[in-house]
């Protein structure tokens, strides 16, 4: 499924945002500034980064006013950016500036973790491709898969309903991996992936035998991870899956894998650290 970043999501996200946030009024900035100041602010990467949420960052200041301009600095979603780079250029009033400001870095700080870590798991996974998984922040997933995509990870299913995955408690319910599939395919049109999750050689030779689209590899060895790709020798494709971490992604790269499947990436992610600067009012 392909992420896009509709209007209406982000709407939603940012009223609820500066709801949140704001409420009837910042107390602070609303009995400090009583006109219509105008201020100018600089958004300044503090460390190296994959940028990440820069529409939804004007959204924020756009919700709070209509005279607001952004000075572009042609950096998009998706760039690296290395520390003490000015990210982009606010003009506004000084009241909006200051109500928004810690929502919309809270995005950009967001997103942009999610997109950092992306990267670096994608560059050191290469050539087996980066999945992200259904380990999402409730109610944000499409901004974190969005996320995923910028940093160059490949989005697994968005959901319960848009790919088959019969995992280990399908099978113990099922009774075996057999009964779970030929369920599946009764009952299932036949343009959805199959996938099956398996823990152990013997797994691995009954989804061969049931001819799975792919095969999840869960919480194996590397020695077990190698002999399950010489059994599957290109019969179906195949994810790994299960206690992924970045010092195992030299490994795993060498297998012949398709796919490594990283938790992580939405629900560990740092947030990175970006700075708004009042440069003059």
């Amino acid at each position: 499924m392909t992420i896009n970043l509709d209007s209406s999501a982000i709407d939603a996200l940012v009223k609820t945002t500066l709801s949140e946030d704001i409420q009837n009024g910042d107390i602070t900035t609303r009995n400090i500034f009583h006109d219509e100041k105008n201020a100018v602010a600089e958004v300044i990467a503090l460390e190296p980064m994959v940028l990440c949420g820069l529409q939804i960052f004007k959204a924020i200041f756009k919700e709070l006013t209509t005279k607001v301009t952004f000075t572009s600095f042609e950096f998009n979603d998706g760039d690296e950016i290395t520390a003490e780079e000015t990210i982009i250029k606010i003009q506004c009033g000084a009241i909006p500036l200051l109500e928004g400001e810690r929502s919309a870095l809270n995005i950009l700080q967001w997103l942009s973790g999610i997109a950092t870590l992306t990267r670096k798991f994608v560059k050191k996974a290469a050539p087996v491709k980066v999945l992200d998984t259904r380990k999402t922040t409730p109610g944000l997933r499409i901004f974190e898969k969005y996320a995923v995509k910028c940093g160059g990870g490949t989005n697994h299913r968005f959901g319960l309903y848009d790919q088959v995955l019969i995992k280990d408690n399908h099978i113990e319910a099922a009774g075996s991996i057999t009964n779970a599939m030929n369920h599946v395919r009764k009952n299932v049109n036949q343009d959805k992936k199959l996938e099956i999750e398996v823990k152990n050689l013997k797994e691995v030779k009954e989804a061969i035998n049931n001819e799975a689209d792919i095969i999840m590899l869960d919480n194996m060895s590397i020695e077990t991870i190698k002999k399950s790709i010489s059994l599957i020798n290109g019969k179906s494709k195949i994810e790994i899956s299960g206690g992924v971490t970045y010092d195992k992604l030299a490994e795993i790269s060498k297998t012949g894998a398709d796919y490594v499947s990283v938790g992580a990436l939405t629900h560990s992610a740092p947030a990175v650290d970006i700075s708004m600067k009042i440069t003059s009012l």
